[in-house]
């Protein structure tokens, strides 16, 4: 998320989505060619935001933890006899970590699908249904996703329940997980007027768009519920202190 160089998933300082380990697997200097030509950058801009003052520490968050250190050197191919990290490169120290996220990571919520026509979809675990006269469906989306241009060109969009089943699933429409040949590739679907969704999904619910706004780092996305379509009644699958569970 520029100019900010924070994970759009997470606010998280970036880089720090284990989708680069995937993308890059096999490739560790192809990776340290990326983001060392994103570190000049981010130096940049960052630095109009801090005063024309270069933030400190740039070259570690970018580059160090894919060098090796210690004589132990981190393999993102993960090759057999390698040897690799004891910790999780991308983790954020103890003691910087914002409350404000360790809050919302003792939250759990359930786990969604937002498609829309095009197609386009992202997994989605800000999902918040009102009833009234008419029923809405709230939820919180990366401003710059493919499924958010496709919401807003096509003015409706569909929301799936997610369940245990569909873990890997979930990752790959979040991008943790490689999807040769497109995100609908596999798996069966069923078309809607307002997006794909799983055949095996719990139901979905067709939406249309009436407004979104930038909330915090995300884009808070209101829309009116047109049709639900209820399947018989499955196990949710929950977000958790950043991991998938299930409801026991």
């Amino acid at each position: 998320m520029r100019p900010l160089w924070r994970c759009r998933a997470c606010g998280a300082e970036w880089p720090c989505q284990p989708a680069l380990l995937v993308e890059y697997r096999g490739d560790r200097t192809g990776l340290l060619i990326y983001l060392g030509a994103l570190l000049a950058e981010a130096g940049d801009q960052l630095a109009q935001l801090n005063g024309h003052a270069r933030p400190d520490g740039l070259h570690e968050r970018f580059l160090g933890w894919a060098r090796a250190r210690g004589g132990t050197m981190f393999h993102v191919n993960h090759e057999p006899g390698a040897e690799i990290h004891h910790t999780d490169p991308f983790a954020v120290p103890s003691g910087q970590r914002s409350p404000v996220r360790r809050l919302r990571g003792r939250l759990a919520a359930p786990v969604t699908l937002w498609t829309a026509p095009g197609p386009a979809g992202l997994t989605v675990s800000s999902t918040l249904v009102a009833e009234g006269e008419p029923d809405r469906l709230l939820g919180l989306v990366d401003a710059e996703s493919d499924l958010w241009a496709a919401i807003e060109a096509a003015g409706r969009f569909a929301v799936a329940p997610l369940g245990p089943p569909h873990r890997q699933l979930a990752d790959r429409f979040a991008g943790l997980f490689p999807s040769p040949g497109g995100l609908f590739a596999t798996g069966p679907w069923t078309d809607t007027d307002y997006g794909p969704v799983p055949t095996d999904a719990g139901g979905w619910a067709g939406c249309r768009l009436d407004t979104a706004r930038e909330y915090g780092w995300a884009l808070l996305v209101e829309a009116t519920i047109e049709t639900v379509d209820l399947a018989e009644e499955t196990a949710p699958l929950l977000h958790y202190r950043g991991r998938y569970h299930d409801l026991t």
